[in-house]
């Protein structure tokens, strides 16, 4: 018996993990990561670095973010408290899914994971206080490689579940360029 659930997203080689969980009354049990049974279900990353970011409040915006070229990151992310609403879009030239979007919930009682390949812009909205948000990467974060598209542009028309004028955003999520801007730039490989 698979000890994990993988679900296809529409979006071209992102997948949701549902691992398996023991529950009873004392509470649960799960292997958050195994290499082993990922590798057996036809995911082999080799992952090199564990974040770890904490939101306070509900309404907290962080997005959309990437990592250009040789630093491009391929992620394993899941909410452990609260509950997010996560979003990427497909930044990958010639993929069948460029420039589509797709969200998800994650959340601490779904237990969902959602496997990001490299050359997706990522964000998260959390919808309740107190997000713990955990992400595995397959590459070093490098800050000459960091970038952005904006959360609220136009062309991707992201249905944000809240007013966008109340998110909680950091000054840098404020100032990303378009995607527009971004296809002209051209200077990502993934």
């Amino acid at each position: 018996m698979s000890k994990l659930n993988i679900i296809e997203s529409k979006l071209q080689d992102v997948k949701i993990i549902e691992p398996v969980i023991y529950s009873d009354h004392r509470g649960f049990f799960t292997e958050s990561y195994s290499k082993k049974d990922y590798e057996e279900q036809g995911i082999d990353y080799n992952f090199i670095q564990d974040n770890h970011s904490l939101s306070a409040d509900a309404g907290v915006l962080r997005g959309l973010h990437f990592q250009k070229g040789e630093f491009a990151q391929t992620k394993l992310i899941r909410a452990v408290t609260g509950a997010v609403l996560d979003v990427i879009v497909d930044l990958r030239k010639g993929s069948p899914t460029y420039s589509m979007w797709e969200s998800y919930i994650l959340s601490e009682s779904n237990k969902r994971q959602l496997l990001v390949p490299k050359g997706f812009a990522h964000g998260f909205l959390t919808l309740t206080s107190n997000v713990n948000f955990l992400y595995k990467c397959d590459n070093y974060f490098n800050s000459e490689a960091d970038a952005g598209i904006a959360f609220d542009d136009p062309h991707l028309a992201i249905d944000w579940p809240i007013d966008i004028e109340k998110a909680i955003l950091s000054e840098k999520d404020k100032k990303h360029p378009s995607f527009k801007e971004f296809e002209k730039k051209n200077d990502f490989i993934f």
